[in-house]
């Protein structure tokens, strides 16, 4: 069994037995969580304290933010009738406000005055002795309150509402009211006359034709053959992350990754991660490596011989692992029995992290203190539930996700239409109790990777020892793994690096197949051995490329690949079932019998 991939002798290899005491407080903070959105109120209070005891002792600073806030009020009231003093139309950064209709009076007004108040909060959330993380918080909250008082969100303060309601008739809001109404009493919408699109997994999304070739206790491994004549003899592993279901890499037929890869003459192996119980709350962050990354590379030497090479793929947290996977195996002994592993030809990290020391807004919830209640909520589920995982991402997407969605499904009466990614985003997984710790510890709380700290079978890895070849790929609008963090592996190893900034948010970027309308991207190779650029020189001096980044990367894997071949039959003995398997299919109650 491997050790713990942790230098953090605090998390014990199992969950102890609890005292009393140690229930007692475990149980005050679960409840506390609950009213606080699972977020720790000790660092929320932490940091508004940070905040307001240095602002409470520097006069100085108090009459910088009061003379600004009269500036900023005086150029709200100072907004005439007409006067967009701000960008309109697609120019304004915030899509709420791009009607015509918020160039009139008075609500130019109060578009001004929204914006200047999002203006001062900025400066405002900043005083000088604050540690950065809780300036960071505070920014945070200050921007996550604001967004909730923005007038778009209130129909008096709407000007598209109230032009909808005249047009209406307000038929619309009527419908808003109704859609409200059974959302918080949970009852569905009725049918309607024409049914809406429905997703379903194996019928509309992850249909490419593939079997399963290996199942084990946490990972089904899928093959899907190269639909060419000749194939490319180096197969394709990828490496999904295990907090998303794996077919976000297969969604429609139009915009399937596998699927563009198996035409282009890849054969593709894509782990699908079991959804894991109360059962699997001891599962490590190594049980992943072992379980995951190496038996499918060892799976795939029993099927393409030991000497052919691999190429890996990682995306998201998927591709933080398969990093991890590539500098242990670069390593000498790093693993145990790596000998019946084949080599990997090539190492492609998708909107991966390996530096976790700027992650982003997700890092902000990452201390001591977020972890101490993030292990006692979890400790009696024995997981992190999906819902939890789904709350997380709206809290840091809540303008896009929260407030602009209830704005038309509530006072506009406009119900969002599914589709596939949409299907993808609800289909929620979870994430074993002791694993979830042991990762945000060691990569966010500690950066054990980019430090050279992190532990597979006893033995530190380092990134600095991967001299494969490494195609990476950022995308511009990326909360959970900001492309600048992306790139920080060019600071860390020497290895021939291409990277690709797309444009994109983290989801949208990646699955942004050819034909995709408004996708661009700029991609650039730094060699071996050769300098380093800063991210902001990098994108300064490349140039954009429209369309998708697909053909690009599809490109580069062939030129790292051998000449192409007839394909070998998958033998019939080795399919253990079509694709897209079982373990896609696997969904617990999250308050069922099996919670500890």
């Amino acid at each position: 069994m491997l050790k713990p991939a942790l230098l953090d002798e605090s998390v014990t290899p199992a969950v102890a037995e609890e005292t009393p005491t140690q229930r007692l407080d475990r149980l005050t903070h679960v409840q506390l969580a609950k009213l606080s959105g699972g977020l720790s109120p000790v660092s929320q209070a932490l940091a508004l304290a940070d905040w307001a005891w240095h602002l409470g002792v520097s006069p100085g600073r108090q009459l910088e933010l009061a003379t600004l806030a009269g500036q900023l009020a005086a150029d709200t009231l100072g907004t005439a009738p007409g006067e967009n003093k701000l960008p309109a139309g697609n120019a304004d950064d915030d899509p709420r406000f791009r009607h015509e209709a918020w160039g009139k009076w008075p609500f130019n007004v109060m578009r001004a005055g929204f914006r200047n108040s999002e203006a001062f909060w900025r400066e405002a959330t900043t005083v000088p002795g604050m540690t950065a993380h809780h300036a960071q918080m505070t920014r945070f909250f200050a921007r996550q309150w604001l967004g909730m008082m923005a007038p778009a969100n209130w129909m008096p303060t709407n000007p598209v509402v109230l032009q909808d309601m005249v047009e209406s008739r307000g038929a619309h809001q009527l419908q808003g009211t109704m859609n409200w109404l059974r959302d918080i009493a949970g009852e569905p919408d009725p049918a309607p006359e024409q049914p809406l699109p429905r997703y379903e997994v194996g019928r509309d999304v992850a249909i490419t034709p593939g079997k399963v070739v290996m199942r084990n206790k946490l990972i089904e491994l899928i093959r899907y053959d190269a639909q060419t004549a000749n194939v490319h003899p180096e197969p394709l592993l990828i490496v999904p992350s295990w907090i998303m279901k794996y077919y976000i890499l297969d969604l429609s037929p139009h915009n399937s990754m596998v699927r563009y890869l198996v035409e282009q003459g890849h054969t593709v192996y894509m782990i699908s991660w079991r959804n894991p119980d109360a059962e699997d709350r001891d599962l490590t962050m190594d049980d992943y490596l072992r379980l995951g990354v190496f038996e499918s590379l060892r799976r795939i030497g029993e099927l393409s011989g030991q000497d052919q090479p691999v190429h890996a793929m990682g995306y998201c947290l998927g591709g933080t692992l398969a990093a991890i996977a590539a500098a242990a195996l670069a390593r000498h002994g790093g693993v145990t029995g790596s000998e019946a592993f084949p080599p990997l030809k090539s190492l492609s990290l998708l909107a991966a992290q390996v530096d976790f020391s700027e992650p982003g807004e997700l890092g902000l919830f990452i201390d001591e203190s977020q972890l101490r209640f993030l292990e006692d909520t979890t400790r009696g589920p024995g997981y992190l539930t999906g819902d939890q995982m789904a709350g997380s991402f709206q809290f840091l997407h809540s303008r896009d996700l929260v407030w602009t969605r209830r704005m038309r499904e509530y006072l506009m009466g406009e119900r969002e239409q599914p589709n596939d990614l949409m299907s993808w985003n609800a289909d929620t997984t979870r994430m074993p109790a002791r694993m979830h710790r042991e990762y945000l510890t060691a990569l966010y709380l500690n950066n054990a990777l980019a430090h050279s700290n992190y532990r597979v079978e006893g033995h530190a890895v380092s990134v600095a020892d991967i001299r494969l070849p490494v195609f990476m790929v950022g995308t511009e609008r990326d909360h959970v793994s900001p492309w600048p963090s992306v790139y920080k592996l060019h600071h860390l190893c020497d290895a021939e690096i291409t990277f690709v900034l797309t444009s994109g948010g983290h989801n949208a970027g990646i699955v942004s197949e050819p034909g995709h309308a408004k996708r661009s991207f700029k991609i650039a190779t730094r060699g071996a051995d050769s300098p380093w650029l800063q991210h902001q020189q990098w994108a300064a001096q490349t140039p954009r490329q429209e369309g998708s980044w697909w053909p690009s990367w599809h490109d580069w894997l062939a030129q790292r690949s051998s000449a192409p071949q007839r394909p070998k039959a998958l033998p019939a003995k080795a399919a253990l079932g079509p694709a897209p398997g079982e373990y896609i299919f696997i969904r617990y109650q999250e308050s069922g019998s099996k919670r500890a």
